[in-house]
């Protein structure tokens, strides 16, 4: 036999090791002075004995013995027509051969294909263990020995990805994750703020071309705030959150600092903006952190900014738990002074009143939260649009949902792509809302004009809150008491008691507003203002009161047009076997049916599978993934590393003694004091 190459010889020889049950490695060579194969020895994996190494005499464990000494080999000369042609065959072997069973654990038999690598990768950032991935390998080949490799390659293929990042080092991996991501979606925006003494990463911020999009149409409302234990770094994470059309949580970016300063915070606010264009929300909901909100007023100078409720309330279960154990009608009380007052004058009284009452007019926490009233009490922020939202759980919700696919051990690039895992199950997730908002039809609880129209115009959330607001008019009264050639004033109250509100109305205009705002806050008009345009023997809602933001077409169509998934060459080897294996597998599952079909796919499949054979010689459709990466414009930035804070103290990961882990078995063991005020909410 000849063959027109040192591989087509080795790929044969291993084919028959293969059938005959043994593994073969490449043995001896000569050259030509031109570097060409003059001679080659391709022998059995057993051949040769292990040697005797004094070092090794006392050692308590070695690795079995492999080879055996076995002579089985074939050796190939260059002829004069450029063809090696076997001049030497050995079959007999010195030792057992493998079982047909057994046949797929020999090493020289065994590879990871690049698709089977793309799969694993995608895998990995899909956070699946690396059992399920073989086993979902083993499904997709037919058991685990048409895998083509064993579980250990695989581990060790892992391993060595992992370990390649590792040595690279965190800092060059996020340059790398950038500069690859904005060369998959030129819209990406990030910045990386280096040390300006040792070139370490202190602070990074990072938007894809789909956050940019979202922000544009839901950006009047951000929600911000920070999180640990994400990363090996400790580093804070901090996501940039809003909230969409469908009242769904939407991110608009995300950014790790080093700390939490002024400086930090100020550097990823501009950041921010620079991503954005410039576009300032609207209004901007914080945790109290006195850093942020000094960076805040700097940056956001166009922005109201309001403090998370939900934070007040669970520090004023911390501070006040004396008075909440004592009165059930103090939390009622301080819940009016954040929801309730539509008057200044009125809450000054209200939160007088409340001091006076329980005695907490000394009251330190009191005091502090009384300066920043402006920022968190409903009577100063009415005018304030919110979008609903008065708190910043939906960062917090992101946060604890990213946890669950977090840990503090995993590196910088794990942590990217798990990110990246998580914005993409939420844009599916608003997909699937949407779908869902085009499909069906709300339920009237009334069949009235404004209903009907409301339910064509809103999405299916907003529409129930303002359906919520409407059927609530039956119930209210209403009394005109100012008139002029202008407007009217009208005095409307629940059953004829309660809280008033008042109501303006102008007829040329069919203006409404309402004391209590809710328009202004929320973007739907509330059942004061529903009452008098229902007296005005109007209809319809006025266009002027149709929030786009909250209607069906808020997007104009760039959901549908943004989905598109863009992908690396490696990721599109993977993306191109798994649609190949399931047509293949739908065409197998029908030949399988009789003879003939079965005959005549074999037939077919053996045809293809040599012309793509022909193909890859005489192309670049085998060249692997990292000869395929296209080029593009980088950051060719060179970082250091990732800037680490000093460990103060003793170490976390330290073993504690026995007085100390007493101590603090008395201190967990404490009776605990907690207060459900989800109710206030």
């Amino acid at each position: 036999m000849k063959f027109d190459g040192d591989d087509n010889a080795y790929e044969f020889y291993k084919s028959y090791a293969h059938s005959v049950g043994f593994s073969v490695k490449k043995h001896q060579i000569k050259r030509t002075k031109e570097g060409q194969v003059k001679r080659r020895t391709y022998s059995c994996s057993k051949q040769g004995k292990k040697g005797f190494d004094k070092r090794r005499e006392h050692v308590a464990f070695e690795r079995p013995i492999l080879r055996v000494g076995c002579l089985a080999r074939m050796t190939c000369q260059l002829k004069n027509d450029g063809m090696l042609e076997i001049v030497s065959f050995e079959e007999n072997h010195n030792h057992d051969l493998a079982p047909t069973p057994m046949k797929h654990m020999l090493r020289s038999n065994r590879k990871i294909s690049y698709a089977q690598k793309a799969i694993a990768d995608d895998a990995e950032k899909a956070g699946l263990s690396i059992k399920k991935t073989i086993d979902l390998l083993a499904v997709q080949n037919g058991g685990r020995e048409h895998n083509g490799f064993l579980d250990k390659d695989y581990q060790n293929y892992i391993g060595t990805k992992r370990k390649a990042t590792m040595i690279k080092g965190d800092g060059q991996a996020i340059m790398d994750y950038f500069r690859k991501a904005q060369a998959e979606d030129p819209s990406f925006f990030y910045l990386v703020q280096l040390d300006d003494d040792d070139d370490l990463i202190m602070n990074m911020f990072w938007a894809d071309g789909r956050s940019i999009i979202d922000y544009k149409y839901f950006g009047d409302v951000v929600c911000f705030d920070t999180t640990y234990r994400t990363n090996e770094y400790g580093r804070p994470f901090a996501p940039f959150v809003g909230v969409n059309h469908l009242k769904q949580t939407v991110i608009f970016g995300a950014a790790l600092l080093y700390d939490e300063t002024i400086t930090s915070f100020k550097w990823l606010f501009e950041a921010f903006l620079t991503a954005m264009a410039g576009n300032q929300p609207k209004t901007i909901l914080t945790d109290q952190s006195a850093a942020m909100a000094k960076a805040i007023e700097e940056v956001f100078t166009e922005s109201h900014h309001r403090l998370c409720i939900w934070h007040i309330y669970q520090n004023a279960a911390k501070h006040l738990s004396h008075v909440f154990n004592a009165s059930d009608q103090f939390a009622k009380d301080f819940s009016a002074c954040v929801y309730d007052y539509e008057d200044e004058e009125e809450w000054y009284k209200g939160w007088d009143d409340m001091l006076t009452k329980y005695n907490l007019r000394n009251n330190e926490w009191l005091d502090g939260i009384f300066s920043m009233r402006e920022k968190w009490a409903m009577v100063y922020g009415r005018h304030m649009f919110t979008a609903d939202m008065m708190s910043t759980q939906r960062s917090e919700s992101i946060n604890s949902v990213l946890k669950k696919y977090l840990k503090p051990k995993h590196n910088m690039t794990y942590f990217f792509d798990h990110y990246a895992r998580l914005v993409e199950d939420r844009r599916y997730q608003e997909l699937l809302a949407e779908f869902k908002m085009r499909d069906t039809i709300p339920v009237l609880q009334a069949n009235v004009e404004m209903l009907r129209q409301a339910s064509k115009v809103y999405t299916p959330k907003v529409f129930k809150m303002f359906q919520e607001e409407f059927v609530k008019v039956l119930d209210y009264t209403i009394d005109e008491i100012n008139k002029n050639e202008v407007r009217v004033e009208y005095k409307v109250r629940y059953a004829g008691r309660g809280t008033e509100h008042f109501v303006q109305f102008e007829s040329s205009s069919q203006a409404v507003d309402c004391s209590c705002k809710k328009f202004e806050f929320m973007g739907i008009l509330c059942t004061h203002a529903l009452k008098v345009l229902d007296k005005k023997n109007i209809k319809q809602i006025p266009r002027r009161y149709i929030l786009k933001r909250w209607t069906k077409d808020a997007k104009d169509g760039d959901l549908r047009s943004s989905v598109r998934v863009q992908g690396s060459s490696e990721k599109l080897i993977g993306k191109r076997y798994c649609n190949l294996h399931y047509n293949f597998r739908e065409i197998s599952t029908l030949a399988a049916e009789n003879d003939a079909m079965y005959e005549h796919a074999s037939e077919v499949f053996s045809n293809l599978l040599k012309d793509l054979q022909g193909m890859r010689k005489c192309s670049d459709v085998g060249t692997s993934p990292e000869e395929l990466c296209s080029n593009h414009e980088e950051d060719h930035r060179v970082v250091a590393g990732v800037k680490t804070k000093a460990t103060v103290g003793r170490p976390k990961g330290r073993i504690k003694g026995a007085l100390e882990r007493r101590k603090s078995h008395k201190v967990q063991s404490k009776p605990q004091v907690h207060f459900d005020l989800s109710f206030l909410l």
